[in-house]
């Protein structure tokens, strides 16, 4: 939970996230208060990461400050923390499951304000090695939540862990890892590979060519400066059958019919797609596996005749009987999910399911 007005990006999930100070990485505000409290599950404990603390000096940090305490038992953690008092570690192990952060401020005139992102001992890895456990710094990373709209400069080592902008972390987002929702761990590797490669648009993040000294994996969806692995798809599943809400009955202009049926919607289809009647509510399309299949992801594409139309949003629904119908809440399970579509007619858009899908009808 967050409250005050000085709060900027946040996302706190039970077993990660990431907050951030209002207008970073610009100045933040005077006279502002945030207080974030962070609750991890029972019989776990909170890990802190300090991404960056840029707060103007003043003595005893009395003028902007950065303080963690243990709202329990009373007393602080860490801190007052500001320019000329900053953290000794990039991390904090903590040995409880609610923290609570205070950020104020005061007049100043200079200042990017705090990042943090935390992790709970059951998902180690934000900075490094966790008590008791020792990992090879190429190994694992373990990213937290919200990274995918997260804007700023890239920051992060093998040794200091990642915080949201990291490029691994959002290339993570982008290959279907990770859901942006929860965050989670990431397999590293270096390896030589092409340095060209065409973007590609995959989980609401674009991916983007790499300058010529990157050398990465072939055929993997990356931003530049990093390697990663990941699961690919199995294979592409086949349709048995597909079905609509309604379809597109056109009479052009010479008064030649053209139907816009559901068969049409299969991605490989030439000509035209499948489109909704004109002015219908609540369309929808389904797609029959004819047994039940485990759904890893889906591809959208636009029609690629002469109207230019895409679907630029859409939730999913799926059922094992084709009569029950469940609603797709993504990770996080607590409302539908908003999958990002296409923003035109010809390219293609991936959006992952983690997790994945059991059924036999998608809608």
């Amino acid at each position: 939970v967050s409250t005050g007005n000085g709060c900027g990006h946040t996302l706190l999930t039970p077993h990660s996230g990431t907050l951030s100070s209002k207008n970073y990485p610009g100045t933040y505000p005077n006279h502002t208060v945030c207080r974030w409290q962070l609750q991890a599950p029972s019989g776990t404990f909170l890990l802190l990461a300090f991404g960056d603390v840029d707060l103007e000096p003043s003595e005893h940090c009395a003028h902007s400050s950065l303080l963690l305490a243990d709202p329990q038992a009373g007393t602080a953690y860490a801190g007052p923390y500001c320019r000329n008092s900053v953290p000794s570690a990039p991390l904090l192990v903590t040995n409880s499951s609610t923290v609570t952060v205070l950020f104020n401020s005061t007049s100043h005139r200079s200042g990017r304000g705090l990042l943090l992102s935390y992790s709970t001992s059951q998902h180690p890895g934000t900075g490094g090695a966790s008590r008791g456990m020792q990992r090879h710094p190429w190994d694992v990373v373990y990213c937290p939540a919200g990274c995918k709209d997260i804007h700023g400069d890239i920051w992060g080592n093998p040794s200091q862990g990642y915080r949201d902008t990291s490029v691994l972390c959002k290339a993570a987002v982008h290959a279907g890892v990770i859901a942006d929702e929860l965050g989670g761990q990431v397999t590293l590797s270096r390896e030589k590979g092409i340095t060209l490669y065409e973007s590609a648009f995959a989980n609401g993040l674009l991916s983007k060519r790499p300058g010529a000294t990157t050398m990465c994996p072939a055929g993997v969806p990356r931003f530049p400066a990093c390697c990663f692995l990941f699961s690919a798809c199995d294979d592409e599943l086949e349709v048995a059958a597909f079905n609509a809400s309604s379809w597109w009955h056109e009479v052009d202009t010479l008064g030649q019919d053209r139907a816009w049926v559901a068969e049409r919607a299969a991605l490989g289809t030439t000509g035209h797609s499948w489109a909704a009647e004109p002015g219908a509510e609540a369309a929808w399309l389904e797609l029959d596996l004819g047994t039940r299949r485990n759904v890893t992801g889906i591809i959208t594409k636009g029609s690629s005749e002469q109207h230019d139309y895409y679907v630029t949003s859409y939730y999913i629904s799926s059922s094992r009987d084709g009569k029950n119908w469940r609603p797709y809440r993504g990770s996080s399970g607590q409302e539908d999910k908003v999958f990002e579509g296409n923003a035109d007619s010809h390219g293609e858009v991936s959006n992952a399911f983690i997790p994945p899908i059991i059924a036999r009808y998608v809608r």
